[in-house]
């Protein structure tokens, strides 16, 4: 096996770990902590009159 196949089978696993880890990180969605600090900034924003 040579010098570049050993580097192109490395780079193949780090690409599908990454990809896995991303894929994982999307799926876990908001906690309810930022869900509920959200909340409570939004209705900070209405109190003052905040149009968005």
């Amino acid at each position: 096996m040579t010098q570049a196949d050993t580097n192109g089978k490395r780079e193949s696993v780090i690409d599908e770990n990454l990809k896995r880890v991303f894929e994982e990180t999307l799926d876990e969605g908001v906690p309810d902590r930022f869900k509920d600090l959200l909340d409570a900034l939004k209705q900070q924003d209405q109190g003052k009159g905040a149009t968005k």
